[in-house]
């Protein structure tokens, strides 16, 4: 295991706060007038009220024949609303997503990706353009002001180019719902967009990918030697988190009914990165991303269909400048019987 992978798994666990304890909360019968009887010199007797008539037998709290009646009602505060926290799920045409109110950014965002679905060239996104989402409430979404002059770019979760099969499915993805701050020159508009073309490559090796997109905010081991979560906060007042890492979660299908599964897992920092970089460099076992995220990607997915992705394809990027990348967006896949196109890795 890489030490990156180390610090991801070190930084989720340093992360979790100690366990609450449970008190036992106990009840003593009160003390209460109690009605007697006394025996006059006449024989007869005369009711009489004493204060220090004892209690009767203390019920145990363990006997189940008799039901607590506990005093407090802590869930009564639904009444007022419910606390959360809650994830607006958003199913739109080109993707599925989960929003975190707090940092105003995705928790995750799936897709998914065929030779077909990149085949098909009608969304231009010359005709899209970055809005906010309605669907969120108002105090709890990200802003297209939080952006302004905040030195980061608004970064696709699900990239544009992978939901050119219709104007509406690439308009979808500009909701700021599937945005994060990423940095530009060096990350989005290089290494990560190379990266994507990466992933959208992988259809000409499998006729089916699924792939689960979104931030981190990964501690750091600081001078004192301790672990800390540290990440800027943009906006107007400071709204919309800055993640210290992206992943991805691949899902690279063979297109059979419960056929194999090619995973894999990568981490990117949000920053800087050199394009001879190899992308291997990122990969980490996909539970890393989920202790780290607190997410659940692979749970229901059986070890006996799983194979690791990249000892399947050989994971690395092929490096375009970004002026061309805008003009290309991608190499299509091939035609069925034809050549495979010119690709920076190859099937194992």
């Amino acid at each position: 295991m890489s030490k990156f992978t180390l610090a991801i798994v070190a930084g989720a666990s340093a992360a979790v706060g100690a366990a609450t304890t449970a008190a036992i909360y106990g009840l003593s019968g009160p003390r209460r007038q109690e009605e007697t009887q006394t025996i006059n010199t006449t024989g007869t007797t005369t009711p009489s009220t004493t204060r220090n008539a004892p209690a009767a037998l203390p019920i145990r709290r363990d006997d189940p024949t008799v039901p607590a009646v506990p005093p407090v009602d802590p869930s009564g505060v639904f009444q007022y609303g419910f606390p959360g926290p809650v994830s607006d799920l958003r199913a739109a045409s080109s993707l599925t997503s989960a929003f975190d109110r707090a940092k105003r950014n995705p928790h995750w965002v799936a897709e998914h990706i065929t030779p077909a679905s990149l085949l098909i060239r009608s969304g231009d996104r010359r005709h899209s353009y970055f809005a906010e989402d309605g669907t969120i409430p108002e105090k709890f979404r990200a802003k297209l002001t939080d952006y302004a002059r905040s030195g980061y770019d608004r970064g696709h979760q699900v990239p544009a180019a992978d939901a050119k099969w219709s104007q509406n499915a690439m308009d979808s993805t500009f909701a700021l719902s599937n945005m994060c701050p990423q940095v530009g020159e060096g990350f989005n508009r290089d290494y990560w967009a190379h990266f994507e073309d990466f992933v959208r490559r992988l259809t000409s090796f499998y006729p089916s990918v699924r792939v689960v997109t979104g931030p981190l905010y990964l501690p750091k081991r600081e001078a004192d030697g301790k672990w800390r979560v540290s990440y800027e906060v943009i906006g107007h007042p400071p709204n919309v988190a800055v993640p210290t890492h992206f992943y991805k979660v691949i899902f690279a299908e063979d297109g059979k009914m419960g056929g194999q599964v090619s995973l894999g897992a990568f981490v990117l920092p949000n920053a800087v990165i050199a394009n001879d970089k190899p992308l291997q460099d990122f990969e980490v076992p996909v539970e890393a991303v989920e202790r780290a995220s607190g997410l659940d990607f692979a749970g229901l997915l059986p070890p006996a269909r799983r194979k690791r992705l990249c000892q399947e394809v050989s994971c690395s990027v092929l490096v375009k400048e970004y002026a061309e990348r805008q003009r290309t967006m991608m190499t299509p896949p091939p035609q069925k019987g034809g050549m495979p196109p010119s690709t920076a890795f190859t099937q194992r």
